[in-house]
């Protein structure tokens, strides 16, 4: 009983990799037949963001967006297009954000420097936050009490009721 177990847990360890392979292999249909092509196509999808999954190039997407986006590279690529040209055509349709590596630009300078900024004035915050915990008023002067309110807490205080003279 247990080595039937035991090989069926190993014939399907086995197999596993023939049902994964699929997934994850470009399909034959999309593979310009000039390798320099080729590598010229993948080249530029290594750079541009997959659309659905936002934070993989379409490259490495399976998404059907991505499979779409590698088509129009490849035809571009084989139509004799620059890269340039290629990359500028998926950001006429995309913008910028369709780059993985957007330019830096004056609409972009947010994506750029925001990160940056909300760095620093976080550890500007905290600065001044701890700062503040550490400076406590010693004596009534610090705390800036008149006359008047220092003799009405000395009155409160005073445990037998008489009053102090000054």
């Amino acid at each position: 009983m247990v080595r039937s177990l035991f090989r069926a847990l190993l014939l399907l360890l086995l197999l596993a990799p023939a049902w994964i392979a699929p997934a994850v292999a470009v399909f034959v249909e999309e593979k310009l037949d000039d390798p320099t092509l080729e590598a010229r196509a993948r080249d530029i999808s290594a750079g541009i963001r997959c659309l659905v999954c936002q934070n993989q190039s379409i490259l490495d997407s399976n998404a059907d967006l991505a499979k779409d986006l590698r088509q129009i590279v490849r035809e571009r690529v084989a139509i004799g297009e620059s890269d340039t040209e290629v990359r500028g055509y998926l950001v006429t349709r995309y913008g910028d954000w369709v780059l993985l590596d957007p330019p830096f630009k004056l609409t972009t300078l947010l994506l750029w420097l925001g990160p940056a900024v909300i760095f620093i004035l976080g550890a500007i915050a905290a600065i001044v936050f701890l700062l503040g915990r550490n400076r406590r008023p010693d004596d009534a002067e610090s705390a800036g009490l008149s006359p008047q309110e220092e003799a009405e807490i000395d009155r409160l205080l005073d445990p037998e009721g008489h009053e102090q003279k000054s």
